[in-house]
């Protein structure tokens, strides 16, 4: 069968490929600058993106020959990962929770935002954000709040100890340190 004949699959299973799903009936929490960030991406997505690879695909579109259009090809291929990518962050900024981890500056407990420093059984000490799962990046340290590790520290206060159940075993994590953003500051 020629390959032009062949369906390609644009069906909504694929839509969030490789990202993390919400947990069922949970919320999207997320930072203000999360949020702002996943909008102005959305926007440049709408507003510059997909026209400029619109005008390209009409452009090689015109020339005649589609099937050996490298230009057409490749812009049609985009156009489908730029609506995906639409389809996602409109998804995802409708369920938002947006969540300012500031009004919880100076407490000593642990909720969502905050900066934890803890050491787990073995003596090693870590620094982590808690963050959205569509913002936490983990070479920043940022771990989404649904993270094993973020659950077990959420709620706990400086100096408590919490059990971290891991495939090796229960660890233990001790809480030394909770930070937040000051108020007015663009923390993330």
């Amino acid at each position: 069968m020629s390959k032009a004949f062949t369906k390609e699959s644009d069906g909504d299973d694929d839509d969030e490929v490789g990202l993390p799903p919400l947990p069922p009936g949970g919320k999207n929490y997320i930072t203000p600058q999360g949020f702002e960030r996943l909008k102005t991406e959305l926007l440049d997505l709408i507003d510059n993106e997909r026209p400029r690879i619109v005008e390209i695909v009409h452009w090689a579109a015109s020339n005649g020959d589609r099937s050996e259009n490298g230009d057409y090809l490749y812009g049609k291929k985009r156009l489908r990962e730029i609506d995906r990518r639409i389809r996602f962050l409109t998804k995802r900024l409708e369920i938002a929770e947006v969540v300012d981890p500031s009004v919880h500056a100076g407490s000593e407990q642990i909720y969502f935002g905050a900066t934890v420093t803890y050491v787990d059984d073995e003596g090693e000490e870590r620094t982590i954000t808690i963050m959205g799962i569509d913002e936490a990046d983990s070479a920043r340290q940022q771990v989404s709040w649904i993270a094993p590790v973020s659950r077990a520290l959420l709620k706990a206060r400086v100096g408590d100890e919490v059990a971290l159940p891991t495939p090796a075993g229960v660890r233990t994590l001790e809480v030394l340190e909770v930070t937040y953003p000051e108020p007015g500051s663009a923390a993330g």
